[in-house]
């Protein structure tokens, strides 16, 4: 039975229901005889009660947490009693609104995840667009699209990202760094964001120049949401920030100083290809941003427990640019950001 009752109590748009649906029975594939912890916030409540009437439809057992019930946001640690009854899950969910300082929170609850190999949805910064969106993918079809480019990606050694708004990079890959796939049907062995659909690994080493008209993440996305009007501008040499640009002196000093947070802040940690084919046009939410068929990058933590990198970072944030030409090597696999595969 749930711990804590979300407020409102129940009420939901039903249009939520597919996505609900897609999440619950499609993604984490949640059992009758499994346990899962639903973790949500107030600004999610609605969506948190969608979730909710699927689990219940599973007839799984099942706890709900509103983070706000444990105290003032933004929370330093992921409350105790949540961490302790996560690990006691085979299946979990992370839908909240991000807060500024609050990513050392999810990496705790996220290392409890990697650690007991829990099928966890990680939905953060989630919303009702999203939910009538990216999380209406045909995700089995998503899954088959992320298959075949991450079998060509694994053969790569070099990727190279052009667009028209002045993106000019490559990144240079090593067998020694895995790629990994989190197309939206998840694993215990890999948890992965909701809506799923991208491959990702950690750069050897990457240089150019990589201009984000999409999104930057974490709490940066909310405030800032689309930039094509006002792109970043990130140089980048042997990894690392080199330079930064932008027309927004309020974004690029807040930027410059997440980045800055530590001594991997500034250095690409994360190579990634978006392939939700459900995900048309940029909407100024990262969560459904870097699932945009295209490349992204994130500067800080390159999920080393699952790509084999030998660095770590306290932080990290995703950039999103538009509209990619990329190769594999010799081989061009996006005109336009259209897959040529």
């Amino acid at each position: 039975m749930p711990v804590v009752d979300l407020p409102p109590t129940a009420t939901f748009d039903p249009a939520l229901t597919p996505g609900a649906r897609n999440a619950i029975r499609v993604c984490l594939r949640l059992q009758a005889h499994e346990r899962i912890t639903l973790i949500t916030d107030r600004a999610s409540a609605e969506i948190g009660a969608a979730l909710r009437s699927e689990i219940e439809k599973t007839g799984a057992d099942y706890s709900v947490f509103v983070l706000e019930d444990s105290g003032p946001r933004p929370h330093r640690d992921m409350p105790p009693e949540i961490l302790a009854d996560l690990a006691r899950s085979q299946v979990s969910i992370y839908a909240a609104v991000t807060q500024a300082g609050e990513l050392r929170t999810r990496m705790q609850m996220t290392d409890v995840v990697s650690r007991h190999h829990i099928r966890h949805g990680h939905m953060v910064n989630i919303s009702k667009r999203i939910m009538l969106e990216g999380m209406r993918a045909d995700f089995v079809e998503v899954d088959r699209l992320s298959q075949r480019l991450i079998e060509k990606a694994r053969r790569t050694r070099r990727v190279t990202c052009r667009t028209a708004a002045g993106t000019d990079y490559v990144a240079e890959l090593s067998p020694s760094l895995n790629w990994v796939k989190t197309a939206g049907l998840i694993t215990p062995e890999v948890w992965g964001n909701l809506p799923g659909g991208e491959i990702f690994t950690s750069p050897f080493n990457s240089n150019g120049r990589y201009v984000v008209d999409g999104v930057v993440g974490d709490h940066l996305c909310e405030k800032y949401g689309d930039l094509a009007a006002t792109p970043l501008t990130i140089e980048i040499r042997d990894n690392r920030i080199a330079g930064l640009a932008c027309g927004n002196r309020e974004l690029l000093a807040e930027f410059r100083a997440y980045t800055q947070t530590d001594e991997n802040s500034d250095r690409v940690g994360e190579f990634a290809i978006g392939t939700n084919i459900a995900c048309r046009h940029i909407i100024g939410n990262i969560l459904q941003d870097e699932k945009l068929p295209g490349i992204h990058i994130a500067f800080g933590h390159p999920y080393s427990e699952y790509t084999g990198q030998a660095w770590k970072s306290t932080t990290h944030i995703d950039c999103v640019g538009r509209n990619f030409d990329i190769w594999l090597d010799d081989e061009q696999v996006m005109r336009g950001g259209t897959f040529l595969i």
